[in-house]
C-alpha cells in the first residue's frame, strides 16, 4: 500500500480563482505554483496530494484553467496555474495565458518554487520547450513531475522517465513519477513540496 501524502494531514481551502497574476494573497506565504500542458492532470494531482476529491475542478475539456487558482494550506499556497499548449484555444485566450504564466513566473517574490508537469507517456513539445526555457529565465526553484504513470507498467516508465530526463537535460533520477490514479509518488512528491516551501520532509 502506497504511503499517504503529507500534505493530506493538513487543512487547505480554496481561497479563490484571479486573473491578475500580481494578486495580492493575505496572508503573504510561500506559493507552489503548478504548470503543465492542458490536461496533463494538474487539478486531479493537486486534489490526490492534498486527499481533498473535488477541491480543484477537474475537466474533460483541455484549456478549462483560465486563472490563477489558489489554495491554501497552514504553512504556504499551492497554486494551479492556466495550461499552455492547448491547440483548440483561439490565438487570443493562448496569448492570455502566456502572459498570465509570464506575469506570475517573474513577478511573484512569494514563489518559492514550481512544479511542472508532463505526461510521462509523450516527448516534449514545442510548447514545453518553451516552459522550460521560460522557467529557466525565471531563475525560479522547479521540480520536474512526469504524471500518468498508471498508463504505463513499471519498466516502461522507467525506461520513458529517463528518456525524457536524458531530453530534457536533466539527471536521470531528477524527474518524479506519479500517478493520481494509482497513487504511486504521491506521498515523495508531498514531501518535496514540503521542503520547498519551508516545511520538513517526512520520514
Amino acid at each position: 500500500m502506497s504511503r499517504r501524502s503529507a500534505l493530506q494531514a493538513l487543512p487547505v481551502e480554496f481561497t479563490g480563482s484571479y486573473p491578475d497574476p500580481a494578486v495580492r494573497l493575505d496572508p503573504p506565504l510561500p506559493e507552489i505554483a503548478f504548470v503543465g500542458r492542458s490536461n496533463v492532470g494538474k487539478s486531479s494531482l493537486l486534489n490526490v496530494l492534498v486527499g481533498r476529491p473535488g477541491l480543484a475542478r477537474v475537466s474533460g475539456t483541455p484549456g478549462k484553467t483560465a486563472l490563477v487558482n489558489v489554495f491554501r494550506l497552514p504553512t504556504f499556497y499551492l497554486i494551479d496555474l492556466p495550461g499552455y499548449g492547448f491547440a483548440r484555444a483561439s490565438k487570443h485566450a493562448r496569448s492570455g495565458y502566456r502572459r498570465l504564466l509570464r506575469g506570475y513566473l517573474d513577478g511573484r517574490t512569494t514563489l518559492a518554487g514550481v512544479v511542472w508537469l508532463l505526461d510521462i507517456r509523450h516527448p516534449p513539445s514545442a510548447d514545453d520547450v518553451e516552459m522550460q526555457e521560460l522557467l529557466a529565465a525565471s531563475g525560479r526553484p522547479t521540480l520536474v513531475v512526469l504524471t500518468k504513470a498508471d498508463k504505463l507498467g513499471r519498466a516502461a516508465r522507467t525506461a520513458r522517465a529517463r528518456e525524457l530526463a536524458d531530453a530534457l537535460g536533466l539527471e536521470p533520477d531528477e524527474p518524479q513519477v506519479v500517478s493520481s490514479v494509482s497513487g504511486d509518488g504521491i506521498a515523495d512528491l508531498g514531501d518535496s513540496i514540503l521542503a520547498a516551501a519551508g516545511g520538513e520532509e517526512t520520514a
